[in-house]
Parts: structure tokens; sequence; C-alpha cells
């Protein structure tokens, strides 16, 4: 006796056996149930999720007659009776199956639709099903629109396609159409766990997981695929079969090179690199895996309790949570596109493993370090002279433009342009350099109007924060837009406006900074930290709010400066110049 492939064995013979296509199921046994039958049904999808299956099994509803041979239209079949029996074998009459993959011409839907002028032989209902009919020509679509329009009663068409976009607007407006959706990888597993026990297979969880995820979405694909494993692991599926099987790579190594990549640790990736490229794993392949791994953190991050639901013997969701807690958002998502992109990189690259390499050790340089310079042992290069201030203003006269750029003596740093109209047309511009004087002005430090003295020292422990470089991303955020409420026996109160900043991660990590920045020789005399609290409601004194005010102090006295500047003034009085809006820029304090 000849061997029946799983997809073939296991196809469903009735609606109650459809797995992953409720909403199409319940509008058909409704619509059966009722008789408020179409004359046309369109089923749309990707392959292997039930296109045809739905079709036989409603081919079936049309024409049961029951054990008995007095039933009637019906949306459970028996399965049992001679129009039943026939359809799941291929030989029913009245049931017509067309593939319109290779009877595409206007001649073959010619043949097919006279057979609509004679009535049923032995069924109820005359079907005819044209599978792949996205590839019919123009032609036989036009061939079919009236009989599609208004068929005799006892004729029903149904019409399967993967691309309904190529079916004309005038073939889908005849048409009930339904959309069969791709199957989730857990609806796939527990399938395949049923069909595995029907088969007394043996089968490891993570084995049959990794064919759930690779059908991508198609029950078809997975029983096939499921086939080659039993194949391949003689009656066993193990899950390092199943994963040699698919070429597929070990996710402990994708989360090996994330938790490398979150830690900054460029050596790790470059190693982990070389072991992939040893073991002959696929960098398109990898890069795919940390795409999908990458996909479930960010979802973590954004809504921390999404997984609480999933497969706690699963041990991938444990990882995929300990790498969303040590991953910033930020990152998470930058390092998803470098990923996503990296792909379409590697057939450009003489070497896909070099290729791959470069993809994660992209992210290094976007990526903010953690601690000191001290604490890594880096050299702090010489800084350089700050730039002599100077301030260019540019006046066209008649005739000739002179272009003027003036130094100042003290006075903030500040760069604007200032072009006036002139009367004539303006000749070749000439440069000149005079000897200009500008006014001293001093730069106070600017606070808002509701400072406060623990505001006071929330700022200068924040500021240190980012000298040196303890927080950055998420955590920054949240300590700039943060106001210190208390620093009571070791616990510091927090208030920020947005609940999107109390991130138990960020404060966990904020706490951590500050306990840090307490650790090093000149850290600022400031009260113990033991526990950081963060309440949500309306904050006055932030950091950022005194960052604010203080540039805005900036660029106010960056104007006056300006304004006042003698040779400014000249060119205004004397020639009509006039100063652009919003072309001063006062430059960041050294």
């Amino acid at each position: 006796m000849s061997y029946l492939v799983l997809a073939r064995k296991y196809r469903p013979k009735n609606f109650s056996e459809m797995v992953g296509q409720s909403h199409v199921v319940q509008a058909l046994s409704n619509a059966l149930g009722t008789q408020r039958l179409h004359h046309a049904y369109l089923f749309t999808g990707t392959r292997g999720v039930g296109k045809t299956t739905v079709s036989r099994i409603l081919a079936k509803s049309l024409n049961c007659t029951g054990p008995d041979g007095t039933g009637d239209i019906t949306a459970t079949p028996c399965g049992v009776c001679e129009a039943c029996t026939d359809i799941d074998s291929g030989r029913f009459v009245d049931y017509t199956e067309l593939d319109a993959a290779s009877n595409r011409g206007v001649d073959e839907i010619a043949q097919l639709l006279e057979q609509a002028v004679y009535k049923p032989v032995v069924g109820r209902f005359k079907v005819f099903m044209i599978d792949e009919v996205h590839m019919l020509t123009n032609t036989a679509f036009n061939a079919m629109l009236k009989t599609l329009e208004e068929p005799p009663a006892y004729l029903k068409f149904v019409l399967a396609t993967t691309d309904p976009q190529k079916v004309p607007a005038t073939v889908l407006s005849r048409c009930l159409q339904f959309n069969l959706r791709p199957m989730a990888p857990e609806t796939i597993l527990e399938h395949l766990v049923q069909v595995l026990a029907a088969e007394d297979v043996a089968a490891e969880p993570q084995a049959l997981r990794l064919l759930a995820r690779a059908a991508r979405g198609s029950m078809r694909d997975a029983l096939s695929l499921t086939d080659q494993a039993i194949a391949f692991g003689s009656g066993v599926l193990v899950e390092a079969g199943v994963r040699q099987m698919l070429g597929s790579v070990d996710r402990s190594y994708v989360y090996q090179l994330l938790d490398a990549l979150a830690r900054g640790d460029g050596k790790s990736i470059v190693e982990m690199s070389e072991v992939l490229r040893l073991n002959g794993l696929s960098a398109a392949s990898t890069l795919e895996e940390m795409t999908s791994v990458l996909q479930r953190m960010a979802v973590l991050q954004a809504v921390p309790g999404i997984g609480a639901s999933d497969d706690a013997s699963d041990p991938d969701v444990s990882e995929t949570a300990r790498l969303a807690q040590l991953l910033p958002a930020d990152e998470t998502q930058l390092l998803y596109s470098l990923c996503l992109h990296g792909r379409g990189e590697l057939g450009l690259a003489p070497d896909e493993y070099a290729a791959l390499t470069m993809v994660l050790l992209r992210l290094l340089p976007f990526k903010r370090v953690t601690g000191t310079a001290e604490s890594r042992g880096a050299v702090e290069p010489p800084k350089k002279p700050p730039p002599e201030p100077r301030l260019a203003v540019s006046v066209p006269v008649s005739p000739p433009v002179v272009r003027a750029v003036a130094e100042p003596v003290s006075a903030p740093v500040v760069s604007t342009v200032v072009p006036v109209t002139a009367k004539e047309e303006p000749a070749k511009p000439v440069e000149i350099a005079p000897a200009l004087s500008a006014s001293r002005v001093s730069v106070e430090k600017a606070t808002p109007s509701l400072a406060t003295p623990l505001g006071d020292h929330w700022a200068e422990v924040v500021q240190a924060l980012i000298s040196a470089e303890l927080i950055a991303a998420l955590v920054r955020e949240l300590a700039l837009q943060s106001e210190l409420q208390s620093q009571e026996e070791g616990v510091w109160t927090l208030q920020v406006e947005r609940q999107s900043l109390n991130h138990a991660g960020a404060c966990d990590k904020l706490l951590q900074a500050i306990q840090s920045l307490h650790a090093l020789p000149d850290a600022l005399a400031a009260p113990t930290i033991t526990r950081l609290m963060v309440e949500v409601g309306p904050v006055g004194d932030t950091p950022a709010r005194r960052n604010t005010a203080a540039q805005t102090e900036r660029q106010r006295q960056a104007e006056e400066v300006i304004e006042n500047d003698p040779f400014v003034q000249d060119m205004v009085s004397q020639w009509g110049a006039r100063v652009v809006p919003g072309s001063i820029r006062p430059l960041a304090p050294t």
C-alpha cells in the first residue's frame, strides 16, 4: 500500500476540522444553515491555508444527502453518502475543478461554460471550482462575466487565488470574497501535536516550534516539512535534527549576539560571527532570527505584560524577556532596522560573513557606553581650544559689495548673517576685515521661576551623571524630565508628568547610575540613596526646564549683543541693512 503524505491524509473533511479560519467557517456555516446561498464565492490567501479544502467542503455541504439519502443542504456534511465520498475521491461528476494556471485561455473557459446549460447529473448543484483564477487571460475573464453574474439556480462558482489584485474588479463585484489568513505559529504547533499523536511519532516541543515557524503561516508547508523531518530523523523528531534539516541558526547564537550588542562588546561579536562561519550557518538566517527576536523584545518593552500568556515551557520566552530588560528600547528599534536592511546587503559584499559582522558592528558607534573614561581604560584625547568667536555680516552695497568679518573682544559666542537689500545691482564681492569692537556681556545661570533647593541639587546630580556618561536613552530622559520631591532615609522620590517615563527598568538603571556616581572619587556631596521611587504628577523644577530656560537666556543675550554692536548699528543706519530673524544662534557654552 502506497504511503499517503500527511498534508493529504489529514486534509479536513468538514468545517469542524478546519484550523485557523474560524471567520470563514462561521460565515459559510451560517449561510448554509439559513440557506442564504450566493452564486459565486472567491477565496483568497497564501498557499496552504485551505482555499481548495474549503471549496470541497462547500461542495459536499451543497450536495450531501445524509447517511439515509434524505438529507438536505447542511453545514455538517455526513462524509459517508455517495456525494461526499465521490467529492473526497475526486470523481463526483457535478463537481469540476479547473486549474487556471494551465487552462487560462478563452477556449478552456468556453468549454467549461458549455456544461452550465445542463442540469446536475446526480447532485443537487453543479459546482465549478477555478483555482488560481488570477492566471486567466482578459478575454477568458470577459467570456465568463455574463454567466458569473446570472448563472442558473443549480450552478455555483467557487474561485480561488493567491493574488486577488490581479482579478478584474468586474469579477470581484460578482463574488462574495473571503480572505483566508496565514496561520499563527502557535496554531500550527497545536495542530502538529495532534497529527503526530495520531501518527504515534515522538517529537520534541522545540523541534515542532521550529517547524511551525518555518511554515510561515502555511499548514500544508508545515505538514510537508514534518514529513521530511520524520524521514530525516528515522521516525523521531529532535530539535538538533530538525534544525540541521532546515539549515536554521540555533537561537542560542542569536541570544549571545544580542547580549554582546547590549554590552557593547565588539570582540565577542566578531568571535561569534567567526563561529557562525566555521559551523556553516547562514548569515541571512542569522539576521532573520535576530529580527524575529528583536520584534518580540520591542513588543515586551512597549507593553511589558503582553507575553504573560506565552508557553512557559518555551525557553525562548524567558531569554527574550531578559534581553528586553538588558537592551534599551531605542537601541532595540535601531538594531531591528539594521538587521532588516542588512539582509539586503549580504549579496553586495564579497563575503556574507564579513557583511554580517559589519551589520552587527554598525550599532556600536550609536551606542552610549556606560562608565567613565577611567573605568573603561580609555585615554581622553587632549581638548582642542575653543574656536574664536566670529561675527559675519554680509552687506551688499553699490558698488562694490563689501563683506565684513568682525571679531568681538569679549561677548557670548554668537554667529549671525545680516543680509540687506541694495537699490542697485551688486558688483563682484570683495573681502575686508576691519577691526571692530563689541559690547561685553556676562551670561548668568538661568533657572525656572519655581526653583527649589532640591531642584538645584538634582540638576547638579543629573549634569554629573551625563558628564560621566552613566545614563543614556530612556534613563537620561527620565532624569531630565523628573523633579526631585524628597530625600528621606535613603529613599529619593522623583515625579514625572508622563506615565511612559515611569518604566521599571529605567528606574533601576537610574538608581544604579546614582550609586555609581556616589562611588566616584570626586563625587558630589549628597545624601545616601538606597531606593528610588517614581510618581506621576505635575512637575515644576526639572533639569530639562532649567536647560530650556538657560538656552532662552543665552539666545536673548546673543541677540542683544548683535543689536548693540556699533558695527551692526552702523550698517543698519547707513546702508539699510537688517538682521534676518532667526539667524542668530548662540554657540554651546564651553
